[in-house]
């Protein structure tokens, strides 16, 4: 159970986690910093989450929480980001 909250929590940090950068960062000369902020919100995110539920990285890896917790984040953000385009877009417009 503690695996599938992570999980969603992180889904829906990536989801939300690119909007989010776009807004922080669009404007002249900064547009170009959204993605490394995505990414970079959602290590950070992806380490806390690994660090506060125990469960999403496993039983005996105490060591490694952390570093797997930011490797999930910044794949979730990837996922994010598709369901994110296909919820605006559609799958005619993929």
């Amino acid at each position: 159970m503690e695996r599938a909250l992570g999980l969603f929590i992180l889904v829906v940090a990536g989801i939300l986690s690119l909007p989010i950068a776009a807004a922080a960062f669009d404007s002249e000369g900064s547009e170009n910093w959204i993605i490394p902020a995505q990414l970079g919100g959602m290590a950070i995110i992806g380490a806390l989450v690994g660090l506060a539920i125990p469960g999403v990285t496993g039983a005996g890896s105490s060591g490694r929480r952390a570093p797997f917790g930011a490797l999930m984040g910044v794949g979730l953000a990837l996922v994010g980001v598709l369901i994110f385009f296909l919820l605006l877009n559609g799958f005619d417009g993929a």
